[in-house]
């Protein structure tokens, strides 16, 4: 059967080079056939973070509530620890919201976005509604990252846009693709179903510190799922929904011509801390001047954090009256590693979020640019901190999580169990991890998934 519309439109370059990608993991066992041993460790990093992130978020009120609702709407087969059971579909929203609550999980610097959250919020439940093998589902992990990611540097979004409710919705059809075993001509038929109704998601909430952000990723996981069951079933899309998205609306970059062969799931990040990246750097230096300090912050009297202006530009926030004003906030990351020594989920929570400390530490926060940083791409802080009669300094140029020092495979099983331990006992969370990263790939993520019970 015919799955794609003809149009004499003139072939995209961006696209010819998607086809390439997709027919090439189409027709390969493993999907790369370079460099594929790192590729799975990094996969399967990648899939226990961000199950680790899922799990922290199910202590926030909203995420629970958002569980308990779609639960009453229609339960399932699906069970989150200590949850309620789910659907499918009710499962993957939840999953996607709660990977993305603390905004602790991964993201790739040339998307701009984190693509493989929502490809972990849909392959998850369906890996066990269809008693998948770990290898397929890390298999469709890659496979929806490489294409969502190319999608993210290629598309990029208008001003005023968030990238969340947008392109990550290809990667995911391209991930149920390969798990539904979905040859090379229906998996173009569903990404361009998909690239046929890409939302407009706004900026807006997260400059008014609203989380309605957090639903993005899960509309995005719906609408890849939604185009590779209608590809599957016979629905046809035109064959250049892609290109013709790209040029009429989207502040398309027809210069980054991706490489077919380059892994971008190896430039990828996984976070030490729950905040945008570039609130890191400044919370790195805090971490140093702490250490100093023995811990010690009522004699501070005055603090400046000097940083590049893109970090100023996306984290500017001061006084954070939310959550999610708080994770995009430079001096409310920098007051969080003197107080707190770093950022996790459990500073969001309501006690340790309005802590009198933290709250007179930020307000002492004094952000400007430093023209230096962020010539040539440079990213880093340097913190000065007044306490008593002596001044601290400590400037960071590189920080645990960047492609160049990424976080061992013991400092992700660490997160994940620090996470993991608001719902799941820590000898659970320890065998989860353990298993995951080591197991063959033949095992039953269903009797992975178990191991959290």
């Amino acid at each position: 059967m015919n799955q794609a519309v003809t149009n004499t439109a003139t072939p995209s370059p961006q696209l010819a080079r998607l086809h390439a990608l997709v027919s090439g993991y189409c027709e390969s066992e493993t999907f790369f056939d370079t460099r594929a041993e790192e590729v799975e460790l990094k996969a399967r990093l990648m899939l226990l973070d961000t199950l680790g992130c899922m799990l922290a978020a199910r202590s926030a009120p909203e995420v629970s509530g958002f569980e308990s609702a779609f639960s009453s709407i229609e339960s399932g087969l699906f069970t989150f620890p200590g949850g309620s059971r789910l659907s499918t579909l009710g499962a993957t929203a939840v999953g996607a919201m709660a990977a993305t609550w603390d905004e602790a999980c991964e993201g790739l610097a040339v998307a701009h976005g984190r693509p493989g959250v929502p490809v972990i919020a849909a392959l998850l439940p369906q890996a066990i509604a269809r008693d998948a093998t770990l290898g397929l589902v890390l298999d469709s992990l890659v496979a929806g990252y490489e294409v969502g990611a190319r999608c993210g540097a290629w598309l990029r979004v208008k001003p005023g846009m968030h990238v969340d409710g947008n392109w990550p919705a290809l990667g995911v059809a391209a991930a149920m693709a390969r798990l539904l075993g979905l040859q090379a001509g229906m998996t173009l038929t569903a990404i361009n179903t998909a690239a046929c109704q890409l939302g407009t998601s706004l900026y807006l909430p997260v400059r008014v510190g609203a989380n309605a952000r957090n639903t993005y990723l899960a509309h995005s996981a719906w609408l890849g799922q939604l185009a590779t069951f209608s590809a599957a079933s016979g629905v046809t899309a035109p064959e250049d929904a892609l290109p013709h998205y790209a040029q009429h609306f989207a502040a398309a970059d027809e210069d980054t011509l991706i490489a077919t062969d380059r892994h971008l799931i190896l430039e990828s990040y996984l976070k030490p801390h729950a905040a945008v990246r570039h609130v890191h750097y400044g919370t790195e230096a805090a971490l140093i001047i702490r250490g100093e300090l023995e811990g010690k912050t009522a004699a501070i009297s005055a603090i400046r954090l000097l940083v590049y202006e893109e970090a100023r530009t996306y984290c500017g926030n001061t006084n954070p009256q939310t959550p999610i004003q708080a994770q995009f906030s430079l001096s409310f990351g920098a007051a969080a590693g003197l107080r707190y020594n770093g950022i996790d989920p459990g500073i969001y929570r309501q006690e340790r979020f309005e802590d009198a400390e933290l709250r007179r530490l930020e307000r002492l926060v004094r952000v400007e640019t430093d023209p230096v940083l962020g010539n040539a791409g440079r990213r880093g802080a340097k913190l000065l901190v007044q306490s008593g009669d002596k001044q601290y300094e400590a400037r960071v140029t590189a920080i645990k999580g960047d492609p160049d020092m990424p976080l061992s495979q013991e400092e992700v099983a660490a997160k994940f169990m620090r996470y993991a331990g608001p719902s799941v006992p820590a000898g659970k969370a320890y065998g989860f991890a353990s298993a995951l990263v080591s197991c063959d790939k033949d095992t039953p993520f269903r009797a992975l998934w178990d191991l959290l019970f």
